[in-house]
């Protein structure tokens, strides 16, 4: 099974985690600021700035990309909540 290495800034730490991991989940794991409402996508809560490594996160769904829209995300912010990592190193900071 393909695993991916994501590091948090806010807390300096990397984390080998399984490819189909949401960052939401990574993140409670390693004690990051990643800040949450509903966990469904809707809220934009969640919504955390992709430093490097965003082509290896899973392509948004529709609702999250409305979502995204709705809160005028920068390019490279996505939803923790629903971001899955696909592979590869990813570095994230929670805004």
């Amino acid at each position: 099974m393909p695993k991916a290495k994501v590091t948090f800034e806010d807390v300096g730490v990397t984390i080998t985690v399984p490819a189909g991991t949401r960052l939401i989940e990574i993140s409670e794991l390693v004690g990051a600021g990643i800040v949450y409402g509903c966990r469904e996508g809707e809220c934009g809560t969640c919504l955390t700035r992709i430093i490097s490594g965003h082509a290896y996160l899973d392509q948004p769904s529709v609702l999250e990309d409305q979502v995204l829209k709705e809160h005028l995300a920068p390019r490279h912010h996505r939803l923790a909540c629903q971001a899955q990592v696909l592979g590869g190193e990813i570095v994230v900071k929670p805004i």
